[in-house]
């Protein structure tokens, strides 16, 4: 399984309370498992967050690479 890092900004970042987590996973999906295993509120707020694999837009179903940075970015208000 790949070692990767997610990088929380906004309300993840409040919720996980730390920038960033370095986890094994295959998936985005078992990387947000991961993270949130026992911790319902960064749960919820990655329910609704996009994700970019190294800068790119994807869904929970994106396979990961060793080295991979996966950032959770929760949806953004104001102007």
């Amino acid at each position: 399984m790949p070692e990767v890092t997610i990088r929380y900004f906004a309300a993840a970042r409040a919720a996980a309370g730390e920038a960033t987590a370095s986890v094994a996973a295959d998936s985005v999906k078992e990387l947000v498992d991961a993270v949130s295993a026992g911790r319902p509120e960064l749960a919820r707020v990655l329910g609704i967050c996009t994700f970019l694999l190294d800068g790119e837009r994807v869904d929970l179903t994106a396979a990961l690479h060793e080295g991979a940075q996966v950032d959770a970015l929760p949806p953004f208000a104001g102007g």
